[in-house]
């Protein structure tokens, strides 16, 4: 069987393989199609194309949106952009990107006042286009020895309520659709499952679904079988497409793998295609 995996990052938001070693790790795998999903830039997508020439894996450009509904934060992914859209993707998130860079320092500034001491710039400076989130600084507090992990920095330190992080404004997941689907690209909803309930998420489809939204991500590296067979239902009951994908983010999430997630996850090529505008 064909496969694909279209939730993927690179050292371009909170992953730790380049574009390039992404698309290696792909054609070695024998993925027919690989996505690369990074949060709120498209800066490694140029890279990622290029790389991509002469392979037998499609790169499918795609980024992942992080949006606010109703307090909690959706993540929303729009798959097969096109290059000439790219800046207006910039434009667009420059002024988030610069909120969620104050959000940052204010939580760096913080944790350093609480005694878990870290150099922020260097570590900004560490990525290639100077841009970090939490995933980040979890992995930074983990290598310093603060934390044995980075689920541990989360849910002790980095998580809502724990003292330390104030959110940064994000866009409505409705906008994020409506402008996804503007590009002619395809909007997916990511992992609604790790946000929402049943009852929940079938109340924003209920919003979303006219407003343009293609697909669901119901095959995801972290779902049990019943999961699956909820988010599937779910789609089915919403007339929605299929998306898949393992949200790889080499050693920053070391338990899941490029195309398998945890080892039972297997996207048909055909999502694929189905979703292809």
């Amino acid at each position: 069987m064909e496969v694909c995996d279209l939730h993927t990052h690179s050292v371009y938001s909170d992953g730790t393989c380049t574009p390039a070693e992404l698309l290696d790790q792909a054609e070695a795998l024998g993925l027919s199609a690989i996505a690369l999903t990074d949060h709120n830039t498209v800066a490694g997508l140029p890279e990622f194309l290029a790389a991509a020439e002469g392979r037998p894996v499609e790169a499918v450009a795609g980024i992942e949106f992080s949006t606010d509904y109703r307090g909690t934060e959706l993540h929303m992914l729009g798959l097969f952009l096109k290059p000439s859209y790219f800046p207006q993707i910039t434009a667009l998130l420059a002024q988030y990107i610069r909120e969620k860079e104050q959000s940052n320092r204010d939580l760096a500034d913080a944790l350093n006042r609480a005694g878990y001491h870290f150099d922020y710039d260097a570590l900004r400076d560490s990525t290639p286009n100077g841009q970090i989130n939490r995933a980040h600084i979890a992995a930074e507090l983990t290598r310093r020895g603060y934390t044995g992990s980075v689920k541990e920095a989360f849910d002790r330190l980095l998580a809502v309520g724990q003292g330390f992080y104030t959110p940064p404004r994000r866009m409505s997941p409705f906008a994020a659709i409506e402008f996804i689907r503007s590009m002619g690209a395809a909007a997916v909803l990511a992992h609604p499952f790790l946000n929402l309930s049943e009852p929940a998420l079938r109340e924003f489809l209920t919003q979303a679904v006219p407003l343009g939204l293609d697909g669901m991500e119901a095959l995801y590296a972290t779902y049990t079988p019943e999961t699956t067979r909820a988010a599937l239902a779910v789609a089915g009951d919403f007339g929605l497409k299929i998306s898949g994908g393992s949200d790889f983010h080499g050693e920053n999430k070391p338990d899941i793998r490029l195309g398998v997630g945890r080892g039972n996850l297997a996207v048909p090529m055909d999502v694929c295609r189905a979703l292809r505008p």
